[in-house]
């Protein structure tokens, strides 16, 4: 049985619409068993086994069942259980194309951006290599807030709110990108270049490296992800069929 407390505080998630905190952190620890594949694409489980296994009742369970089937990450099938969704890196693809055109937009608009919007960037990006962070999942965190922060400082909520959408849907591939040392150095370089090609205004070759910098993550990710299916049947939960 999970520790639901140390789970849910590990996730560094808040409770963006649960009501029921219990549903909250449950529906935490089976994320973390899907991003982590110790639930497998294509693994079924009924509510009993794996309510018995999270050691809450059934309706906070449901509630965080139902949450992860709104996002798209399992599916339930009449008197068949639940089922891990397949990871379908076709619409991956068009997520990530997505989330160009919404870059793209947002650095359009960054001429007038608030100074302390890029002053915070570069204080995180544009430094020394012996101040570079090297843990992989403190690089995931920065490096989502280093784009959402690009659009964020372009100044429009609706295109934040649709790439927050876009980020959430792609972050189960899109985690696995600073697990070898070479892509945390590839995107300090690239993220201090893109600042300071911002900085002297020229906005088109920003544009450039950006589209350069999100298509080479997208190919990181999905060999490894690809990779990580092959080897992760091992950890396969004894509750699943």
């Amino acid at each position: 049985m999970h520790d639901l407390t140390e789970a849910a505080a590990a996730s560094g998630t808040k409770a963006a619409y649960s009501a029921n905190p219990l549903a909250e952190q449950v529906y935490q620890l089976i994320k973390q068993d899907i991003f982590s594949f110790r639930l497998f694409p294509g693994d079924r489980f009924s509510e009993n086994d794996i309510a018995q296994h999270y050691g809450v009742s059934r309706t906070p369970m449901r509630d965080a069942l139902f949450r992860l089937a709104r996002e798209g990450y399992l599916e339930v099938g009449f008197r068949r259980g639940w089922k891990v969704c397949n990871i379908d890196f076709n619409q991956l693809d068009q997520l990530y194309d997505l989330r160009i055109v919404l870059e793209l937009a947002a650095l359009e608009r960054l001429s007038g951006a608030p100074h302390v919007a890029m002053d915070a960037l570069r204080a995180i990006w544009c430094v020394d290599e012996g101040e570079r962070e090297s843990c992989p999942a403190t690089m995931f965190v920065l490096d989502e807030g280093f784009h959402r922060g690009l659009v964020s400082a372009a100044g429009n909520n609706e295109m934040l709110r649709v790439h927050n959408e876009v980020t959430e849907r792609i972050r189960i591939v899109r985690r696995l990108d600073f697990l070898k040392a070479h892509r945390t150095s590839a995107t300090y370089d690239e993220h201090s270049a893109m600042l300071h090609l911002i900085d002297r205004g020229k906005f088109g070759e920003a544009a450039i490296l950006l589209r350069a910098h999100i298509t080479q993550s997208k190919l990181e990710v999905r060999k490894i992800t690809l990779s990580m299916l092959a080897t992760a049947r091992d950890e396969k939960l004894p509750f699943v069929s």
